[in-house]
């Protein structure tokens, strides 16, 4: 009876063994509407959000204009400086929601060709190549904004800002330069 049971809980670990390999990660992603966004993606890109897209600035002393304006008492903003930063804030959003919208529509286009089966090679390469326009300059108005951002505050503001945010500034090794 006991090698009963060992044979069958081998042979389940096995079977689960087998199963887990032959799943693939896009399980369950056939349904989405557009297949290489998710939902959370898409709505990211409908209400102009940064997805990680200005990291580069973010990360090197060059604060974004939503965080400063979330923080702008705690960064002891001046009027100016606040309104500035909203500026800032509104024109970056107003361009990433109209750039998200046009990168949403031609995934879904693209996705569209490959579900009717209608796709070629010079409209995928088309295709692709309009989306990778559109990400790379989607992403360049989040970093613009970053940099932007960094030349209307103190370089106390930016460093406060860095420590808000939870950057430990014990790793960093250039100095913070600032400039109005």
């Amino acid at each position: 009876m006991n090698a009963i049971h060992n044979l069958m809980a081998l042979t389940l670990c096995f079977t689960a063994v087998v199963f887990a390999q032959s799943t693939s990660p896009y399980a369950g992603q056939h349904s989405q509407n557009i297949k290489a966004l998710s939902s959370d993606e898409i709505a990211g890109y409908l209400n102009g959000a940064g997805m990680g897209m200005a990291k580069a600035a973010e990360l090197n002393h060059y604060p974004g204009p939503k965080h400063v304006l979330d923080l702008s008492e705690s960064l002891h903003l001046t009027e100016a400086q606040r309104q500035q930063t909203l500026q800032i804030y509104k024109t970056m959003k107003k361009t990433a929601i109209r750039l998200g919208k046009q990168l949403i529509e031609k995934e879904h286009e693209l996705d569209q060709l490959f579900a009717r089966g209608t796709i070629d090679e010079n409209r995928l390469q088309s295709l692709v190549m309009e989306i990778g326009n559109l990400y790379a300059a989607l992403r360049l108005v989040h970093l613009t904004a970053h940099l932007k951002q960094k030349q209307i505050l103190t370089a106390e503001q930016i460093q406060l800002y860095d420590q808000l945010r939870g950057y430990n500034q014990k790793q960093h090794q250039q100095p913070l330069e600032h400039s109005h």
